[in-house]
């Protein structure tokens, strides 16, 4: 099969793979890009500022509204005269560094114009994940971020579903913003003001001189991690790193003459560095239209993405594996939802796991069927402190789980441990360390300088590093086995996601000082919908369901036949029926899980795993 012919790829444009390699006598690696970083907007607001003068008739942001769900759409024009109004509100407020904006609610054409708002006044926004509000049954973490931050505003799109929330926090001297309905039996009887009130502020020339005093270290967000170690950590995102990672990205993979303004649809939650920044500033940069996707890849949700779909041509798409693996299969039952989807579709980018091959094949397959090429796939790695790319494939590469090589003004030093390296940067995207914690900003980086991100990686080729770099999990979750072999945590988990294909989308690996490796599995309940033709069957008997258990004993028996070694040979499984803990700890709100936390929990589904005799729901391989 490997021999034939395979179609060409869609030609884009790349910046070329010039890496210089510095191998030190310590067995240290430093790789960087000799070409320089191009020159970069002094702050976002400038990006908004440029297209409204440009292009100000062009639809920025566009997003369902109304009892019919119909597209309301946002041009760049009128969105910088809203934004300017809003500036002034917040300027009127005297809002502050020490005084930001907290943003409760998800993706909405108001949060855009909130944030941007903000960071024209020199007001940090504090985007917060939906989950400390409306999952979390404590509220700790928002209590944590709500004190940590002692916000002057805070922005709820519909104020009912964030009542409990809301009582949860000391609201004294915070004014509570609300849309589309405020909360109600607030203790105290704070206000909440109507955002119509914001929007209707008249602007003066302070926006103007504002804007004027904006510079690269102004700080314009307080992006939050992901808390799966402790409590979120607020870290500083200064306009100069939020400005220069869009450069690194423009000049990896620049846009060429003729090719048209992008076209997104994106639900990738703000709150998180790839969809707040990586996404939408890139997006912003080119003054594209961005499509607020209100579904997502999970039951009772996807099928607004599908719809969207229809509607949508995007000129790129991203989306996690698991999103990936419902489209495929929506894709290859649909001829028309297929045709609008490759109209216009240039390439596409994966990120949180590593894409499964059966999945990057059907996908290919799809995209030949309806283009006559392939189309690449690509991937970046980095983190909320590097603002967030650090790294990217940017050249046509059929292989998947790269992580690829630096930008343009960034170094990696590589760090030998074992058999991999840890992975650390350096240069202007990486953040000036955590708000209010001084010392975990200096156990942040090395004698160097250099950000100890806490990842491992490795080559593809040693000889030629130009070929890149592949992730290999956490440093700290490895551990051995009885035997004393090391078990490689990261590169497992994904290999076994991948063999279990698409039933299983996240798991955890156990194992340490047992006899074999064994996984507690959280399963794909659309997919297992999907394979067992059920869209009704309770989640216990979809997962019980015989051709579901199949797809995972056949997919880790083909897995443990290539791998022969121990340390990747998995002898059990349990598929989960309860979700991911937030409040447990072993769930982050970016939706990445906890491997030490989620074993600690579970004990006794993993003592379950190890039985002499396994229960009829531990799948045995």
């Amino acid at each position: 099969m490997d021999t034939l012919v395979k179609p060409p790829f869609k030609k884009l444009a790349y910046l070329s793979r010039d890496i210089e390699t510095d191998r030190r006598a310590d067995g240290s690696i430093v790789l960087r890009s000799r070409h320089r970083l191009a020159p970069y907007e002094r702050h976002i607001p400038a990006l908004l500022t440029r297209w409204a003068k440009d292009r100000p008739d062009h639809v920025w942001l566009a997003q369902r509204r109304g009892p019919q769900r119909e597209w309301f759409k946002l041009t760049y024009g009128e969105a910088k005269r809203q934004v300017d109004r809003l500036t002034q509100a917040l300027l009127d407020r005297k809002l502050s560094v020490e005084r930001p904006v907290m943003i409760l609610s998800g993706n909405s054409i108001e949060h855009a114009l909130l944030t941007q708002a903000a960071m024209q006044a020199g007001v940090p926004a504090a985007p917060v994940s939906q989950a400390y509000s409306l999952i979390s049954q404590d509220h700790n973490k928002l209590k944590y971020v709500f004190e940590l931050l002692t916000p002057g505003m805070i922005l709820v799109q519909n104020g009912p579903p964030f009542e409990r929330a809301l009582k949860a926090l000391d609201l004294t001297g915070v004014e509570v913003v609300h849309v589309d309905a405020p909360p109600e039996n607030l203790h105290g009887g704070i206000k909440s003001t109507p955002w119509s009130e914001l929007i209707a502020t008249e602007p003066t020339q302070d926006v103007e001189r504002a804007l004027a005093a904006l510079d690269g270290k102004t700080i314009g967000k307080f992006l939050f991690t992901s808390g799966s170690t402790g409590m979120p950590k607020a870290v500083i995102n200064t306009q100069e790193m939020m400005c220069a990672n869009v450069t690194m990205g423009r000049q990896a993979r620049p846009r060429q003459d003729g090719e048209p303004a992008p076209v997104i649809l994106d639900w990738l939650p703000w709150n998180h560095t790839m969809g707040g920044n990586a996404a939408f500033h890139a997006l912003l940069a080119e003054g594209g239209t961005l499509y607020i996707d209100d579904g997502k890849p999970i039951p009772g949700m996807f099928e607004e993405t599908l719809r969207n779909l229809r509607e949508v041509s995007p000129t790129s798409y991203s989306n996690v594996p698991a999103g990936y693996a419902a489209i495929a299969s929506a894709l290859e039952k649909d001829d028309a939802l297929a045709r609008n989807f490759f109209k216009q579709l240039s390439a596409i980018s994966y990120g949180g796991a590593t894409l499964p091959d059966d999945l990057y094949h059907r996908m290919q397959a799809l995209a030949v069927k309806y283009t006559g090429h392939r189309i690449v796939f690509f991937t970046g790695w980095g983190s909320t402190e590097t603002a967030p790319t650090a790294t990217a494939t940017y050249w046509e590469t059929e292989r998947v789980g790269l992580i690829g090589l630096p930008f343009p003004g960034v170094e990696l030093k590589l760090v030998p441990v074992g058999d991999k390296y840890e992975l650390r940067l350096r240069g202007i995207i990486v953040t000036p360390g955590y708000y209010k914690r001084p010392d975990l900003t200096e156990q942040m980086f090395d004698e160097e300088g250099f950000y100890k991100i806490g990842d491992a990686g490795d080559f593809v080729d040693p000889k030629d590093p130009s070929q890149g770099l592949v992730f290999k999990g956490r440093v700290v979750e490895d551990f051995k086995l009885m035997s004393g072999t090391f078990v490689h945590v990261g590169s497992l988990r994904v290999a076994a996601i991948a063999a279990a294909s698409p039933v299983i989308q996240d798991a955890v690996v156990a194992g340490q000082d047992k006899e074999f490796v064994a996984l507690l599995a959280w399963p794909s309940i659309l997919a297992c919908r999907q394979i067992a033709g059920d869209a009704q069957a309770p989640v216990e008997a979809l997962l019980a369901h015989a051709k579901v258990v199949e797809i995972v004993r056949a997919g880790m028996a083909k897995h443990n036949a290539a791998n022969p070694g121990s340390s990747q040979q998995i002898k059990r499984v349990i598929l989960m029926a309860e979700p991911a803990s937030i409040d447990g700890n072993e769930l982050t709100d970016k939706g990445y899980i906890n491997q030490r936390a989620t074993l600690e929990r579970r004990s006794a589904l993993v003592d379950r795993l190890y039985a002499a005799q396994p229960d009829q729901d531990v799948i045995v391989i």
